[in-house]
């Protein structure tokens, strides 16, 4: 079975110590720091060049939660429509932008360089704002020779949806004058001892890998410790904010300095391949992105269908787990129809597991079963 909650994996003492993400990390940014979530990671960063009154731009197709660093500040978060292609719909974006922007926000969905960057770059010249560099789900992709995250003024990225931790993400300031300015709060750096969080974080794990065994009894356990989208179950976006304000845990730390960059990407980019050939006959459901460049590592495989609820059925009666779709949107979004194209992504974007405890031929068996379902 296919599952979206890997286990923990344990490198034997017999294998060469892998070279770990900290020195991947470094080839490629000079100033970075260790947070326990990328939001965490957005607000320090934020606080640094920030005043009250000003507006942060972010795209409608994001998950509600991310503007409450934004609001804690004391800024406005104003979503900016985009195009079914993922990238900014320019036209709204300079509507809504004016001398009060601090920033704007892009997005590299999926483990992808999103689509318009070097438009955006021009226009956030153009009106001398910053540029905040949403890397959450390619913390190992690489375009051109640029990890991304590290293309604007201001980078964040999450290390939890790309490894078997409790959290962790990383936060890049690619602008010196920042980095020179800048003075991280308590939430920065690693934990120095071993918390309940990683204590519990480990039991879900082996509970949920107990159970793997039983599909339907395993979706549950997914879905009632892990939640949507792989994080704590909690409704309201605030909690769930107030949540995400710790420090990276001393488990997320051992696992990333264990970590093999280049074997994780490898294994990804086999298992995306995987369900690209499986999917490719299918008339109902379309591969987001068809091309993967290299130097890119997918978080997931992001497939669009215009019927996801009955293609995420399907696939769990095939023993797929950690199917979802993405993401939870603000009400904000929802509720007004100039983010139609955001509502009916979130809709209709299913993601598939690709993560490394996944075996390629596991999700080449799945085909078989797809086509008698």
């Amino acid at each position: 079975m296919i599952s979206g909650t890997p286990s923990l994996f344990v490198w034997s003492l017999s294998e060469p110590r892998p070279t770990g993400i900290t020195p991947f990390v470094r080839q490629h940014a000079d100033h970075h720091w260790l947070y326990g979530s990328g939001k965490a990671a957005l607000r320090d960063a934020l606080s640094t060049v920030a005043s009250p009154g000003e507006n942060v731009l972010i795209p409608s197709y994001l998950p509600d939660a991310v503007v409450e660093p934004i609001r804690e500040l004391g800024l406005e978060a104003r979503h900016y429509a985009i195009s079914p292609d993922l990238s900014p719909d320019f036209a709204d974006l300079e509507d809504r932008i004016d001398d009060r922007t601090l920033a704007v926000m892009s997005v590299n969905y999926f483990g992808f360089p999103q689509p318009g960057l070097e438009e955006l770059s021009s226009i956030v010249d153009d009106y001398d704002c910053y540029h905040i560099d949403d890397n959450a789900h390619a913390a190992l992709s690489v375009d051109d020779g640029v990890l991304l995250g590290t293309r604007g003024h201001i980078g964040i990225t999450s290390l939890w949806k790309l490894l078997p931790i409790p959290n962790g993400a990383i936060l890049y300031l690619n602008d010196d004058s920042i980095a020179d300015r800048f003075e991280p709060s308590q939430l920065a750096g690693p934990s120095d001892t071993l918390g309940p969080a990683d204590g519990r974080f480990v039991v879900k794990s082996i509970a949920a890998d107990l159970l793997d065994s039983h599909t339907t009894v395993r979706n549950s356990v997914n879905a009632l410790l892990f939640g949507r989208d792989g994080e704590t179950a909690a409704s309201d976006p605030i909690d769930r904010y107030e949540a995400s304000k710790t420090r990276m845990s001393k488990l997320s730390v051992r696992v990333m300095e264990d970590a093999d960059p280049e074997s994780i990407r490898t294994r990804r980019r086999a298992n995306y391949r995987a369900w690209q050939r499986v999917l490719e006959d299918r008339p109902d459901a379309d591969v987001l992105f068809p091309k993967l460049p290299s130097g890119i590592c997918p978080q997931v495989c992001p497939v669009h269908t215009q019927h996801s609820r009955r293609f995420r059925r399907t696939l769990q009666r095939c023993g797929v787990g950690g199917v979802f779709s993405w993401p939870r949107l603000s009400p904000d979004v929802l509720d007004d129809p100039a983010y139609e194209t955001a509502t009916c992504l979130s809709q209709e974007i299913v993601a598939l597991p690709v993560h490394q405890q996944v075996d390629p031929k596991s999700i080449e068996s799945i085909g078989d079963r797809l086509e008698i379902n």
